[in-house]
């Protein structure tokens, strides 16, 4: 698969998809929570909201680096054969004053029910800055792709 295929497959996932399990690290352990989540369309951004006084937010304060898992699988046999998962790893920010409004848009666009959450003096919008994508299909294919969006190493075991 090409760089410009696994672009388009990441897009059609982050489409599809409405939430990402968000992994944290704090107190010597990881923390796995379930959000939603919507993308760039560049794809260097992963956009979520949270509460303030919530573990992954305490946690994300302290260790900002995350990981993200996004798939499509469905529980069923055929997963084994076409399911995709992708892993986002990369650093959590507040989206730069420029760029809120738009990343607030563009996650409401996809949760347009969370718009009274996301207007809660608690919530905070969010930017995964993503340095890398792993994905992996069939169970046994794996990509990456760079941060610098240049080059896709495709590994086989």
């Amino acid at each position: 698969m090409d760089e410009s295929n696994l672009r388009q497959k990441l897009r059609q996932l982050f489409t599809s998809q409405k939430l990402a399990v968000l992994a944290t690290y704090g107190d010597h352990q990881p923390y796995c929570s379930l959000m939603a989540f919507a993308a760039t369309d560049d794809l260097k951004y992963l956009i979520l909201t949270t509460k303030r006084e919530t573990h992954k937010f305490a946690n994300i304060q302290h260790h900002p680096q995350v990981a993200a898992l996004i798939d499509n699988r469905r529980n069923q046999v055929e997963d084994f054969q076409q399911a995709l998962a992708v892993t986002a790893l990369g650093e959590v920010t507040l989206p730069p004053p420029s760029d809120s409004k738009a990343f607030l848009d563009i996650y409401l666009f996809k949760h347009p029910y969370l718009r009274r959450f996301c207007q809660a003096p608690s919530c905070v919008l969010l930017a995964i800055k993503v340095e890398r994508y792993l994905a992996v299909t069939n169970f046994r294919n794996f990509m990456s792709l760079e941060e610098d969006y240049l080059q896709i190493q495709e590994l086989r075991p």
